[in-house]
C-alpha cells in the first residue's frame, strides 16, 4: 500500500500536526506501508534531510492560505500513484488542491471512482467549536464560516472518510458547521513514539537549562506559551495554592511538605502573551521564587524535564490530543489536565491522571488533589499512566487501528 500525507508545513518547531504525521508514518511502516509526504516547505530546508521517507517540498508558500501554484499540477500528475491520500488539517490550500485534483482526475477517467485513490481528511481538532467561540477569534470565526460555505464543506463531505484521534473530537466536530455530512467517521487514535530510556545525561541537560530547579520537586508544563493553553490560569491557581500552603491554611500532611516548583517549558515567550506571562511572574514574589521559564526544550533536556518531574500539568482551554501529555504518560508521569483536552476520558477512565474544569477553581483543585495523594498513590498512578500509553497511545496500537480504517 502507498500512502500520501498532505500537510502545509513539516517544520518540527510547529509541533502538533507535523509531529503526528511523523509518528503515523513510523506506525504504518510496521504494516509495510510506503508513505510519502507533500508539503509547502522550501525544498532546501535542512530538517527535511533528517526524515527517512520521501518528501515532496513544493514551497515556499508563506502566504496565510499556504497557496502554491505548483501544488495542484503536482497532485493531478501524481495522485494516481497512491492508494490512499490523507489530508492533515483544514482551512489551508493543500486540502482544496487535493479536492480539485480529484475532480479533474475523475472527469478525465469518465467518473470511474476506482481510477483515483481513497481520500481521507484528518482534522486534528480543527473542527472543534472552541475556535468559533473564543472571544479573541471573532474575525477568524467569521472567516471560517465563509470558507466552509465556499470550500471546506466540499473537502470534508466529498472525502471517503474523516479520521479522528478520539471519540470526543468526533463528537465536537458535528457542532460548528453545516452542512456536515461526512461519508464515514473513523476513530483511529494517534500513536506517539516511545521515549528513549532515561539516563543521567537527560537530567543534567535539563538542569543545565534551569539550574533553579536542582533537586526540588516540580510540576511540568510543556507546551506553547499561548492563551489557549491556560498558562495565566495555571499561574493564578499556582500562586493561590502556594500562598495558602505558606499560610498553613491547608493541612495536607502531618509531615513538612516540600512545595513543588513549576517549570514552564515551551516556545512563545517572545510573543505579547508570553511577555505578559513573564511580567505576571516577576510582579508576584511567590511566583518569582517558584516558577522557572525554560524556553523550548528538545533532545535530552526535554526528556530530562519529563522524567524528573513529579507530574505533568496542562489546564488547556482546548486541546485536541496533546502529544506532550502522551509523552508524559509514556515516561510514567501522571497528567493533571482540564476536561477540554479531548483525550481526557481515556486518561481518567484508566487512572492515568486527574481531570478538572479549565477554570481557576478547577486548576487549583488539580494541584490540591495531587498534593493530597500520598507517595504510594502517586507512584501507582505513574505506573497506570504508562499502561494508558501502552494500551491506547503507543505507535503500534494506533497504527493497527488506522490501517484497518483506511483499508476497509
Amino acid at each position: 500500500m502507498r500512502v500520501l500525507h498532505v500537510i502545509d508545513k513539516m517544520e518540527p518547531a510547529r509541533g502538533g500536526v507535523c509531529q503526528a504525521v511523523r509518528s503515523m508514518i513510523k506506525g504504518l511502516e510496521l504494516h509495510n506501508v510506503h508513505s510519502e509526504v507533500v508539503c509547502l516547505d522550501s525544498p532546501g530546508e535542512k530538517f527535511l534531510e533528517k526524515d527517512p521517507y520521501v518528501t515532496h517540498a513544493l514551497g515556499p508558500a508563506e502566504n496565510p492560505w499556504t497557496y502554491s501554484p505548483k501544488l495542484k499540477p503536482w497532485f493531478v500528475s501524481n495522485l494516481n500513484s497512491f492508494d490512499i491520500v490523507i489530508v492533515h488539517g483544514l482551512w489551508q490550500y493543500p486540502g482544496y488542491a487535493v479536492h480539485q485534483a480529484v475532480k479533474k482526475s475523475l472527469y478525465n477517467a469518465g467518473n470511474k471512482k476506482n481510477q483515483v485513490p481513497k481520500i481521507f481528511v484528518m482534522p486534528h481538532g480543527m473542527l472543534d467549536p472552541y475556535f468559533q467561540k473564543a472571544p479573541e477569534r471573532k474575525l477568524k470565526a467569521l472567516r471560517n464560516i465563509v470558507y466552509w460555505k465556499l470550500i471546506e464543506k466540499k473537502v470534508v463531505n466529498t472525502a471517503d472518510g474523516l479520521l479522528f484521534t478520539c471519540e470526543e473530537e468526533a463528537k465536537l466536530a458535528q457542532i460548528p458547521f453545516t452542512p456536515y455530512r461526512p461519508k464515514k467517521e473513523c476513530i483511529v487514535g494517534l500513536g506517539v513514539e516511545d521515549p528513549p530510556v532515561f539516563d543521567d545525561a537527560m537530567k543534567r541537560a535539563f538542569l543545565h537549562t534551569c539550574p533553579q530547579i536542582q533537586n526540588s520537586p516540580y510540576l511540568l508544563f510543556l507546551s506553547r506559551i499561548h492563551e489557549k493553553k491556560g498558562v495565566d490560569l495555571l499561574l493564578n491557581a499556582y500562586s493561590k495554592f502556594i500562598k495558602e500552603l505558606q499560610e498553613n491554611i491547608l493541612s495536607l500532611s502531618e509531615k513538612p511538605i516540600e512545595v513543588p516548583k513549576l517549570a514552564v517549558a515551551g516556545p512563545g515567550l517572545d510573543t505579547p502573551y508570553g511577555q505578559r506571562i513573564q511580567k505576571q511572574v516577576s510582579d508576584d514574589v511567590v511566583l518569582k521564587n517558584n516558577v522557572v521559564f525554560t524556553g523550548m526544550l528538545s533532545g535530552d533536556a526535554k526528556w530530562g524535564a519529563f522524567y524528573c518531574c513529579d507530574a505533568f500539568i496542562l489546564p488547556s482551554h482546548q486541546e485536541n490530543f496533546g502529544i506532550a501529555i502522551v509523552e508524559a504518560l509514556a515516561c510514567k508521569k501522571p497528567v493533571l489536565i482540564s476536561n477540554r483536552v479531548n483525550i481526557y476520558k481515556e486518561i481518567i477512565s484508566n487512572n492515568g491522571g486527574i481531570v478538572k474544569e479549565d477554570t481557576l477553581k478547577g486548576t487549583y483543585e488539580l494541584m490540591m488533589q495531587w498534593m493530597k495523594m500520598d507517595s504510594s498513590e502517586q507512584i501507582i498512578m505513574g505506573i497506570t499512566a504508562r499502561n494508558v500509553y501502552e494500551n491506547i497511545f503507543a505507535v503500534k496500537t494506533a497504527a493497527d487501528t488506522l490501517i484497518k480504517a483506511i483499508s476497509e
